[in-house]
């Protein structure tokens, strides 16, 4: 389905973890990662084509996630002609995006790279939200840049003050001064099916261009 410019409708997915961290996904079977995205198929929203897509490559439900933003309206970019089919040269230019801030509310272990039967990434990681883009396909980096500067306003902001003055007022209690402070111990970490942080991206050398951005 394209537009009467050559580009086809599609949604980007920025998913935040509760320590305002970035979903970053390596594309299955190439050192290419980027954000979860997709096609909007013919009949559906944004925001419907954004939920079928969140599962389809990374497993999560509606109720995994909240909705913080959204862009105001379609970011382009083109695909370069060698990596579009010859019989869709001419006609077929790129992707226009919708691009949605999301916020985990589930757990990690809800993520499942293998929720069907065609997997988009074989390895994930959680990432700065400023993610390097030097790892991203050349022809996609201008939409991230657009998509992350015009989102960021929305990133939550969490403030420590108030459990660190609250912790000073508990230290100056007679009954607990000098006594030791334990520390609260960090729940075993298990990695959710298909998920890995190797290899590093920040190593990683770009191949080939998704197969979702090849001409429809």
């Amino acid at each position: 389905m394209l537009d009467r410019d050559g580009f086809r409708p599609n949604v980007g997915i920025i998913l935040l973890n509760q320590k305002n961290q970035v979903f970053w996904g390596k594309r299955i079977r190439t050192h290419s990662w980027q954000f979860p995205q997709g096609g909007i198929d013919r009949g559906e929203t944004p925001e419907q084509a954004m939920y079928r897509e969140l599962h389809e490559e990374i497993g999560l439900k509606p109720e995994h996630v909240r909705i913080l933003a959204r862009t105001r309206d379609w970011l382009r970019y083109e695909v370069p002609d060698r990596f579009i089919r010859r019989d869709a040269r001419g006609h077929y230019k790129g992707q226009k995006q919708i691009w949605y801030l999301l916020q985990l509310v589930g757990q990690d272990w809800d993520l499942n790279l293998r929720a069907t039967n065609h997997p988009e990434f074989d390895a994930w990681r959680w990432n700065d939200y400023w993610v390097p883009l030097d790892v991203v396909v050349e022809f996609k980096r201008g939409v991230y840049e657009m998509a992350l500067t015009e989102l960021a306003r929305f990133i939550p902001r969490h403030d420590h003050r108030n459990r660190y003055l609250r912790s000073g007022m508990r230290s100056r209690d007679p009954a607990h001064h000098d006594a030791p402070q334990e520390l609260p111990r960090s729940p075993a970490f298990e990695l959710p099916p298909g998920a890995t942080f190797e290899p590093d991206p920040q190593a990683a050398v770009k191949s080939q261009p998704p197969e979702g951005d090849r001409a429809p």
